[in-house]
């Protein structure tokens, strides 16, 4: 009985906090449903922690919450990694790669600076500036050890700022294009349709990311139920498609990707503490002004790119564009850009920065807790 008292004291907070994330995507944002909802657990967990107090003396949500959020997520994306992603990876490959190796080095860049002028942690000031993604990065950053509470918040201003500042300039700088839709566009093979069939192609999905969790659990990949099941549920449909011209169309409606982002931001904002926040203005300054050089620095790389290969300075600049897969490619098909690689180039980011990245900041900051221990000694 006290368990599903818990269970329904647990729901209570996940819905309230919810509402704030249906208030903030009244505005259009994307990621409303995930920033409106952290906002208001974060609120509610600093201010009202008795909101989630039961007899377990719990620290926040249970952890399944957030890994139901992030195996839904993991689905999403792992049906965006389509057979047009890899043919636009074929064709493209080095140009993609030189995009992915600088766009990287420019945000590993930025969270140096951002550690050297700051009192924050190595770890915690990588995962900040890392381009992976408010959905997914804080969670993994809560696993390796880093200040959730600092890597959402800088992780939201990077997003705001990403996607304020470069769909607007490309916008002003591609004046009114002839948008006559020959442009590539990105779709998957999922479908709100509910039919049947499609629940089948949906319960295979699910039963394909579970068995991509255990095996990244094996692998020790970072964040299991959010990598192991968007590597899998990839690899199974290009598989599918490529080698048996089969495309597994399953009822995904975009309301499931309303509540993994609602699950997300209430597990991560219901961890924050007040602690968590000391020399917070500081922090936001530095990490704003590296993250204005960053946008700078992109603009200045997407260019020479567009100079040295035939990829347009727009669809450039937008495939470069730190986070936002959403904004970027929506901004893309209206400039009459090429929509596909833009897409390919941020999905294809997004999975190095959630598989690679992670394991090498823990690298990185136990080398320098060496150092440090070293030097003291």
């Amino acid at each position: 009985m006290d368990e599903k008292k818990g269970t329904l004291h647990f729901i209570r907070f996940i819905i309230i906090s919810g509402i704030g994330g249906f208030l903030l995507s009244l505005t259009g944002l994307p990621i409303g449903w995930m920033i409106g909802t952290l906002l208001v657990a974060t609120f509610l967990s600093i201010l009202h922690p008795s909101l989630l107090k039961t007899h377990y003396n719990q620290k926040g949500l249970p952890k399944y919450w957030l890994y139901i959020g992030q195996c839904i997520l993991g689905i999403e994306l792992g049906q965006k990694m389509n057979v047009s992603v890899l043919y636009t990876f074929q064709e493209n490959w080095v140009s993609i790669l030189i995009m992915l190796l600088l766009s990287i080095l420019l945000s590993l860049l930025t969270g140096l600076v951002l550690w050297k002028f700051s009192k924050l942690d190595m770890l915690t000031s990588l995962f900040a500036s890392a381009p992976g993604g408010l959905s997914s990065l804080p969670s993994i950053a809560e696993e390796f050890g880093a200040n959730t509470g600092i890597v959402s918040i800088i992780q939201t201003m990077r997003v705001f700022m990403v996607i304020l500042t470069i769909p607007l300039i490309m916008s002003l700088w591609v004046g009114n294009p002839n948008n006559s839709g020959s442009s590539a566009t990105f779709s998957t093979t999922a479908t709100g349709v509910f039919e049947l069939e499609h629940i089948l192609g949906t319960i295979v999905l699910v039963l394909i990311a579970w068995l991509g969790f255990y095996l990244g659990n094996y692998l020790k990949l970072p964040a299991p139920w959010l990598v192991g099941s968007m590597i899998s549920i990839a690899l199974v449909k290009s598989v599918s498609s490529l080698y048996f011209g089969y495309e597994l169309v399953a009822w995904w409606p975009q309301s499931l990707l309303i509540v993994s982002q609602i699950f997300i931001g209430a597990s991560i904002g219901s961890s924050f503490q007040k602690n968590m926040f000391r020399g917070l203005k500081k922090i936001l300054f530095i990490s704003f002004l590296s993250t204005f050089g960053l946008i700078f620095s992109i603009f200045i790389c997407a260019y020479i790119v567009s100079i040295v290969t035939d990829i347009t300075f727009p669809t450039s600049a937008l495939a470069f564009a730190p986070g936002g897969i959403a904004e970027m490619t929506t901004t893309a098909i209206v400039l009459d850009a090429n929509s596909t690689f833009v897409v390919t180039v941020q999905v294809l980011r997004l999975v190095a920065v959630c598989v690679v990245l992670p394991p090498l900041f823990r690298f990185l900051s136990n080398r320098e807790l060496k150092h440090k221990a070293y030097v003291s000694a």
